[in-house]
């Protein structure tokens, strides 16, 4: 699994660890397609691979 960072805020989106509305080990690309940036709510198609 990759890590994903956010293009306008730098926020790092890591699948080991998830964030508040994914469990840890959930892939970026098995996340919802209108999930957004936590941090700035960029949407996910803003994210690059890291």
């Amino acid at each position: 699994m990759q890590k994903m960072k956010c293009s306008i805020c730098g926020h790092v989106y890591d699948p080991d660890k998830g964030d508040k509305d994914a469990p840890a080990g959930t892939d970026f690309q098995d996340l919802p397609q209108d999930w957004v940036c936590p941090v700035c709510l960029s949407a996910k198609r803003l994210f690059q691979p890291i």
